[in-house]
């Protein structure tokens, strides 16, 4: 049973391989995690975000290159949630900067990632938006509130099983969501219209 030895041996020491680039991957992905999470809230509090943003786009090429030769640790839980959580940053980032969203390949990463973390998008959008009605500025949160719209309208065309893309989950939240701001949006324009139709008449009188 010489041949035993020698197939249990190279088994394992692959197995050895892929436990340690686990372990190296889990971490980068909380890395990656951390720092997206941390840009979004920063968004929030009128930072652009751009140096924090090549040290993340760095995290997440080291994560990809670690997988390069176990492309099947790219499914675990923790490498699609971080790859998702950069997407979402990164169109975030591009809507402020752009009004308009980049590419898959602009981020360096694939089409389920992308479109998970254009799905969260809309939960973002909803907070600008809400931030703006708090100050007043209606065409503010109306921007924001278009496009909501659009991404909404964009990733529902997706209509394909679970097994191929989980977004079911996000196009029913991202409904609601949508729903629930779009009449916000038209209580605060319909207040604002009523607060200046009385200045007016104040004025005139």
């Amino acid at each position: 049973m010489k041949e035993l030895e020698k197939v249990i041996s190279k088994i394992e020491a692959e197995l050895d391989e892929k436990d340690q680039v686990r372990e190296v991957a889990l971490k980068s992905s909380r890395a990656v995690a951390r720092m997206a999470g941390s840009i979004l809230r920063g968004f929030h509090r009128g930072k652009d975000g751009k140096a924090e943003i090549n040290e993340l786009k760095d995290e997440v090429l080291r994560l990809l290159s670690l997988l390069g030769d176990h492309p099947e640790l790219e499914h675990a839980g923790y490498v699609e949630n971080a790859l998702q959580e950069y997407a979402e940053v990164g169109i975030i980032m591009s809507i402020i900067e752009r009004d308009d969203v980049p590419s898959p390949e602009e981020l360096g990463i694939g089409n389920e990632p992308y479109l998970l973390g254009l799905g969260d998008s809309v939960g973002e959008l909803r907070r600008f938006c809400l931030e703006e009605l708090k100050t007043g500025k209606v065409a503010r949160a109306n921007h924001f509130l278009d496009r909501m719209e659009d991404i909404f309208i964009a990733i529902m065309r997706f209509d394909y099983p679970e097994a191929i893309v989980p977004l079911r989950h996000k196009q029913d939240v991202a409904r609601s969501l949508l729903e629930k701001t779009r009449g916000e949006v038209a209580v605060a324009a319909s207040a604002k219209s009523l607060h200046e139709k009385i200045e007016e008449v104040l004025r005139k009188g």
